[in-house]
């Protein structure tokens, strides 16, 4: 998935595809807004297991504001979520910040911890 590539000096640099780089841009999208990165939170805390949408942390926001984010979350692939009567359930997709830390090099972090324990 990464490419090498020569410096100025000569010295050899990975790069990534335009692949990986739109995978992760959008991840950085769906993140980059502070209540979708705490809901996002929430639902990783919950990994392995799953959180009712009533659960989620009081934002302050509207509940149209909040199915909003909650829709761009699962548009760009991070959770997936099922309806349960009048109840949504909201679950991390395992792997969902692999672009992201492969293109940083990022190996551990308490999200990447979290995103692991889902994948058992």
């Amino acid at each position: 998935r990464r490419g090498e590539a020569t410096s100025r000096d000569g010295a050899p640099q990975v790069v990534a595809n335009d692949e990986d780089v739109a995978r992760a841009a959008a991840v950085f999208k769906a993140l980059g807004d502070s209540a979708r990165l705490r809901l996002f939170d929430a639902i990783v805390a919950a990994a392995p297991g799953e959180i009712c949408v009533c659960d989620l942390p009081d934002l302050e926001l509207s509940q149209a504001t909040i199915s909003h984010h909650l829709r761009k979350l699962r548009d760009a692939g991070l959770v997936t979520s099922e309806r349960r009567g009048t109840w949504v359930y909201y679950r991390s997709v395992p792997g969902s910040l692999d672009p992201v830390r492969e293109l940083l090099g990022v190996e551990s972090s308490r999200v990447a911890a979290r995103t692991t324990l889902a994948r058992s």
